[in-house]
Order: structure tokens, then C-alpha cells, then sequence
């Protein structure tokens, strides 16, 4: 865990203001889950939900003269963005500067960011090293929920499994057989979501974990189906995170080859005269070029043809194959590439003659996509949105699109572009966090590198907030524009998830079950605080805080602000 900076005062050592009162509403608490008086509650609900609705119809509108008039209304001002950024970052420009690229600035983060400086911080996030880097206090227990053996060895154990358990005669011995199958899938899935967890939370490499997170949403896999549960960790970790910033074309490639995906976009049924294209559809409409982007149907069936006899392979038995395909034949742990299955028919993709060369027709194909201007268009363009809040003006939109072209595809290349941009400085603050972000970022500022020892509670807020990690059963992940998360029962489960995090450990430190809880309480009113956030709330934020009794309300009531929110 990293030092505090020294100019952060203890919060007991303001001199004023809520520092000062802080202690007072301590004698007041009941305990460390003390409840907010409901009348109170409802009301600073209704208010909270009321101005934040306002900011983020405007936020979803682009419109930034709406946005300013929205962030008059009670508890919604936004005074960092109000004056023109100076040649040096003020503290506060910092502050939003970090938050808008991790999963949220915490007291550590934000002094490890003006020790180094915006540029040297920024020059070790778009490189950072390979493998990704971990806390001390952070690895073990990434490495407790990592398994021992290899995605193959695990694949071919559950394969016999299932194979045992559907084979069992007797009917109640095959059932308490297909239940334990079931608990090993569950167990994988919650391991995998756990490590994730930590790896946002406490990695140092911040934006290779947002960008993480961002791709697996865009090349989305549902760990509900089949067996993906007991890869869905592997896809992440092996396939996403190590080419987060690295080319989009290693990129696809890795996605296209991961079991994860070949079972979910049903390529494993795809083969000569029993054609699927759902994943050749998918990969065009959603992962790379777009909808409306020029290609046609023709080009899909001809990209399905390219990709057949791609798969999985979950068998030690070797795969025989005709000898004058022999050379064709391509294995590695579960992916395959059959020359059996494979269509090797003369193919027209997006107007180039593909010739019959097995496995190289696939990689072909993929250089034409990933070099397509459309993917360089459609991909900057969703990448720009995430992190702005809304979809790119045509100019810089058009910029980066260049940078993506120019570079092969470099991500690094264009995400610097990205946040050297005036849209970039300009968005911040303001773009509404989805649930993922609003969870994370508010542990973050609420325990600040405390490694929680368990990750259920988390798992449980995004899944009531609607977007639960691995959750989404679509091939489009979940949305990112804000209107997707500000409707009234979203707003009415937030503030509930934060009177959660706002008024003690809830079981995020309890180290296993049937043990209690370590001692814990969310230290919001921090240094970090006082120091750089304060500043930015707005007069009726401010006077909703005075308003705690406690010092879990005070918490609950900033974690539930618009200017949390954002």
C-alpha cells in the first residue's frame, strides 16, 4: 500500500467546517451500520435523484450549454469545470484527470500523481509492464484464486466429469453428480469475477484495467452459457488484459482464438456444409467495423466459410486428419484448427480473393478487417464515447481514426490522443458513471489500498445495479452512454448501495465464512477530501452533508451526490 501523501492533513485536524463536526456525529452514531432516519433519507433521495436526473439527460444530450444550466439545480454544480485549465494542473484539474482514467481517484493515487507529474504518470500507464504489476498485499490473494493448472488440464477434468455424470444409470446419483458439476462451474465464475475485482481495485497499472474491462464488454461473452464460466477468467487475463494497449489486430486475433468466445458466437458448429455465422456476423456488426459500414451479407457468409474448422478441441486423443491436410492442422492447449471441417472453396471477402490455405485464410481475413478505415472508425469512435461520456465531435473523431491507421492499430497511441485532446479536458468532470465505475471508484476512495478479503458484496451491488460482472448474455456488452443507467429505480438502487459501502465493512472483510467481519469503517472524509473534493461540491451538496447525524450518513450522502456520480 502506498503513502499518503504529507500534505494531506488528518481529517481531525481540520480546522473547520466538517472536519470539526465529523467528531461530533460520531457520538451520535448508534454503531457502525446506524440507519439514516427515513424521513431524512427520502427526502435527500428525492433531491439526489431529481438533480441527478437533470445532469444526466443533459450529459446524454452532448449539449454542454444544457449540461451547465442542469448543474444549477440543488446538489448538482460542477465548479471544476468551470475556469480554463492553467499551463499546471491545479489540484482539483488533477483530481478529475485521475478519476476520469482509473477506476477512481483515491488519497494514494491522487498524491502518486503529483509526485511524478500528469506526463511521467500518464508515459508508465499507456506502457506499463508485462506481466501486469500487483501490490504486495494484493498478490497472494490473487494468487489463492488463480488455478494451479492450465484452462486445458481444467477443461479436459470437467469434460470427463460431464461425460461421468450423464452416463451415471442411477437417477438420484446423477443428480447429486450434475449438481456438483454445476458447483465447480459456479466456483470457476466466482473466482475469475473475484480476481477481476481486486485487479481494478488495487492494480497500479489503472488504465490497462479500465481498458481491460472496456474491451471485454466489446468482445462480451456470457459466462451462462455452456461451460464458459470455467474460462471466462482465462479469456480475461490471458486474451484481453495483455493486448489492452497493445494492437487492436492482436487483439482480435486472441479473442477469435479463445475458447470463451468459439463457444459463445458458436464457431465450434461451424464446418464445410454446415455453416454458422454467428460469429462472423458478430465480429464484423459488433468487435471491428460496424453496422452500415459497407460490408454485405455476401461478405458475412464468406468470412463464416474462412472461419470454418475453427474451434475447440477438449480431448487428448489426437485429431486425425487427411495426410495431404496433415501441414494444415493447427493445435494449441483447446483451440484447433480442423482441416476436416474447413471449407477450402474459392472465397471473395470485402473484395479481395481469399486463396485456400487453411488456418492463413483465417488471419488473412483478420488483417482486412483490422485494417479496415471502417474499424478504424467504428473502434475509435466507442473508445472516445467511453471515456468522454458521449460520441466524439468529426474532427477528433476523425483524428483519431488517422492515429489508429497510421499506427497499425496501436491503442496506446490512440488513448494518448484521446486524453491530449481539449474534448478530453473539457468532459471532465461530467460523464456519468455506469455502475461498474460508480461501485469501484467509491471503494477506492473509501478503503484506499485496504485489500478486502471478499469480493461477494461487490459482485452483489453491480448485480443489482444491472450490469453484473460476465452477466451480460448478449454479444453487444452493456451500454456505456449514461441514459442506460440514470432511470429512477437505478437512481433509487444506488443510493441504497451507498448507504451499504457509506455505513461499514458489510462482509467486504470477512475473511472466510462463519468468521466476522475485521475491523473496518469507510474513511471518506479524508484528507484527500478537505484538501481537493471539497472544493467542487456545489452550496446544496454541501448543506445536504451538514445535514448527517452521522458519520455514516455523511458517507451515504457523498457516495449518493451528483458529484460522486460523475
Amino acid at each position: 500500500m502506498q503513502q499518503r501523501s504529507t500534505v494531506m492533513p488528518d481529517v481531525g485536524s481540520h480546522p473547520h467546517g466538517p472536519a470539526v463536526r465529523g467528531e461530533t456525529i460520531r457520538a451520535r452514531a448508534t454503531g457502525p451500520h446506524a440507519a439514516l432516519p427515513e424521513p431524512f433519507a427520502a427526502r435527500a433521495r428525492r433531491a439526489i435523484s431529481h438533480a441527478m436526473g437533470a445532469v444526466v439527460s443533459a450529459a446524454a444530450r452532448g449539449c454542454r450549454r444544457a449540461l451547465l444550466a442542469a448543474a444549477a439545480l440543488p446538489l448538482a454544480a460542477c465548479p471544476l469545470a468551470a475556469a480554463p485549465s492553467p499551463a499546471t494542473p491545479s489540484p482539483a484539474e488533477d483530481a478529475a484527470f485521475l478519476d476520469a482514467l482509473t477506476w477512481g481517484a483515491s488519497p494514494s493515487s491522487f498524491a502518486e500523481l503529483r509526485a511524478k507529474g500528469r506526463e511521467a504518470w500518464l508515459r508508465e500507464q499507456l506502457h506499463p509492464p508485462t506481466p501486469s504489476r500487483l501490490p504486495a498485499a494484493v498478490q497472494p490473494v490473487i494468487d489463492g484464486l488463480t488455478p494451479k493448472d492450465s484452462l486445458y488440464e481444467r477443461a479436459l477434468y470437467l469434460d470427463a466429469f460431464k461425460r461421468a455424470a450423464d452416463s451415471e444409470p442411477d437417477p438420484e446419483a446423477r443428480k447429486s453428480a450434475e449438481h456438483a458439476f454445476q458447483v465447480l462451474l459456479q466456483d470457476a465464475g466466482r473466482q475469475a469475477a473475484s480476481t477481476t475485482i481486486l485487479r481494478a481495485l488495487y492494480a497500479p497499472d489503472q488504465l490497462r484495467e479500465r481498458l481491460t474491462w472496456f474491451w471485454f464488454n466489446r468482445f462480451n461473452v456470457h459466462q451462462g452459457k455452456a461451460t464458459i464460466r470455467a474460462g471466462i477468467g482465462d479469456y480475461v487475463d490471458t486474451a484481453i488484459r495483455p493486448r489492452a494497449l497493445g494492437r487492436f489486430r492482436d487483439l482480435l486475433e486472441a479473442s477469435l482464438r479463445h475458447p470463451a468466445m468459439l463457444r459463445y458466437l458458436d464457431n465450434t458448429d461451424n464446418a464445410a456444409g454446415h455453416i454458422n455465422e454467428n460469429y462472423a456476423r458478430e465480429a464484423m456488426e459488433l468487435h471491428t467495423m460496424g453496422v452500415g459500414s459497407g460490408y454485405t451479407q455476401a461478405d458475412v457468409e464468406a468470412l463464416a466459410r474462412i472461419l470454418t474448422g475453427v474451434g475447440v478441441a477438449p480431448t487428448r486423443d489426437e485429431t486425425k486428419v487427411r495426410p495431404e491436410r496433415r501441414a494444415d492442422l493447427l493445435r494449441d492447449g483447446l483451440f484447433v484448427f480442423n482441416p476436416n471441417r474447413h471449407d477450402y472453396g474459392a472465397k471473395l471477402f470485402l473484395g479481395h480473393e481469399i486463396r485456400s490455405q487453411g488456418f492463413a485464410e483465417v488471419e488473412e481475413a483478420l488483417d482486412l478487417i483490422a485494417r479496415s478505415p471502417a474499424t478504424a472508425r467504428n473502434v475509435t469512435r466507442a473508445l472516445a464515447a467511453y471515456y468522454l461520456g458521449h460520441p466524439p465531435d468529426e474532427a477528433l473523431a476523425a483524428q483519431l481514426a488517422q492515429v489508429f491507421a497510421r499506427s497499425d492499430g496501436d491503442i496506446a497511441a490512440v488513448m494518448e490522443a484521446l486524453v491530449r485532446s481539449p474534448a478530453f479536458a473539457a468532459s471532465q468532470p461530467g460523464q456519468f458513471k455506469d455502475p461498474m465505475r460508480y461501485v469501484l471508484s467509491a471503494l477506492r476512495m473509501a478503503y484506499d489500498g485496504r485489500v478486502i478479503l471478499n469480493a461477494g458484496p461487490v459482485l452483489g451491488w453491480l448485480n443489482r445495479l444491472g450490469e453484473g460482472l460476465f452477466g451480460r448474455t448478449t454479444p453487444d456488452g452493456y451500454p456505456t452512454d449514461a441514459a442506460a443507467w440514470s432511470g429512477p429505480g437505478q437512481l433509487a438502487a444506488r443510493f441504497e448501495v451507498a448507504r451499504q459501502i457509506g455505513s461499514g465493512p458489510a462482509g467486504l472483510f470477512k475473511p472466510a465464512e462463519g468468521r466476522p467481519d475485521e475491523p473496518a469503517f469507510p474513511l471518506i472524509a479524508n484528507g484527500f477530501y478537505f484538501t481537493v473534493l471539497e472544493g467542487g461540491l456545489s452550496p446544496a451538496t454541501r448543506a445536504a452533508l451538514a445535514q448527517a447525524v452521522s458519520p455514516q450518513d455523511w458517507n451515504t450522502l457523498f457516495l449518493a451526490s451528483p458529484e460522486f456520480a460523475r
